[in-house]
Order: structure tokens, then sequence, then C-alpha cells
């Protein structure tokens, strides 16, 4: 298992990135959480096996249809921790 928290930043607010990676997490088996922050910027946190959460990250640098994701800022979550599903967090 690994977790870890990510910040997308660029046009991520107001095209759907939200729900498109929640989305994208079901897809590919991770757990965790997703929110807008004040800046404009996107947070995520994510856990599941190594290979999703590389999947989930290299989703990350596209993201939803209409984005525009200008830098991808990722930091491990030591230990790994647990989450029951993945939500959209406000």
């Amino acid at each position: 298992m690994k977790t870890v928290q990510v910040r997308i930043e660029g046009r991520v607010q107001g095209v759907y990135f939200r729900d498109y990676t929640r989305r994208e997490a079901l897809q590919q088996g991770v757990d965790g959480w997703v929110r807008n922050l004040p800046d404009g910027s996107v947070e995520a946190v994510i856990t599941g096996s190594e290979k999703a959460v590389e999947a989930m990250l290299d989703w990350f640098q596209i993201g939803s249809p209409h984005a525009v994701v200008r830098a991808v800022k990722v930091t491990d979550i030591v230990p790994p921790q647990e989450f029951p599903g993945f939500d959209i967090r406000f």
C-alpha cells in the first residue's frame, strides 16, 4: 500500500476536476479524497497499490477534459493511511 498527497495546479476548478478524479479513483481502485483549495488548486490524498497510485498520478498530469494542468506536486505519506472509499470534500 502507498499513500500520497497531491496538489494539482492550473485551470482545475470549474472543470469538474473533482468529479472526474472520483470516477478515475473508483476505476483504478484507490481510496482517499479530493477537494478544491482557496488558491484555485486541487488537493487529493490517494491510497492503494503502488501500481494504482502511479496510474492516478499519471491521470493527474492530464485531468478532466477541460482542465489545463500546469503542475502536479506529490508528497508521500508514511505510514500509509486507510480511507473508506473515495470522497469529494468541500
